[in-house]
């Protein structure tokens, strides 16, 4: 599972002409899910970002995470994220988990961050959204669940 978490002052996401998630001051979580993922993935995944030291502190070090402040998240499923893009020009998408797959973990996902004390927003699964946000700082990072878990005997 892998995310793109970006540091906001506010961010919507928007379905046609309705706004269906928002979120103030806090995070905008982009979350592609890769086929074999897992609610291990999902539940590892989620600890990061909730506690990860991305906003500043008193001395403006990035020391204090969304939970630490409260804040919320905007989570965005988005499946090119899992997109291969080491041959030609046009992404393949294989890697991608299908939607019976998908929104599971999406839905576990969100469950560990609100276990964790993060108010969750989200997207709309499968909708074309239109995503809009102000990145503060800008502040922009890449997590993968993968890099969290331990690799099994069989996985070389």
């Amino acid at each position: 599972m892998i995310a793109v978490v970006q540091r906001v002052s506010e961010a919507r996401v928007d379905v046609g002409d309705r706004t269906v998630g928002r979120v103030g001051e806090g995070l905008l979580v982009l979350l592609g899910v890769r086929k074999g993922d897992d609610d291990e993935d999902a539940r590892v995944l989620a600890d990061r970002v909730a506690g990860f030291r991305i906003f500043e502190d008193e001395q403006g070090r990035m020391n204090r995470s969304a939970v630490d402040l409260g804040l919320g998240a905007l989570v965005v499923s988005q499946f090119t994220l899992c997109a291969d893009v080491r041959r030609g020009r046009r992404p393949g998408f294989d890697g991608a988990e299908r939607p019976d797959g998908a929104v599971p973990r999406l839905r576990a996902f969100v469950r560990a961050l609100e276990e964790k004390g993060v108010t969750v927003e989200e997207g709309e699964f499968g909708a074309t959204m239109d995503v809009h946000l102000v990145n503060h700082g800008p502040a922009t990072f890449v997590l993968d669940s993968a890099l969290w878990r331990p690799k099994s005997a069989d996985s070389g």
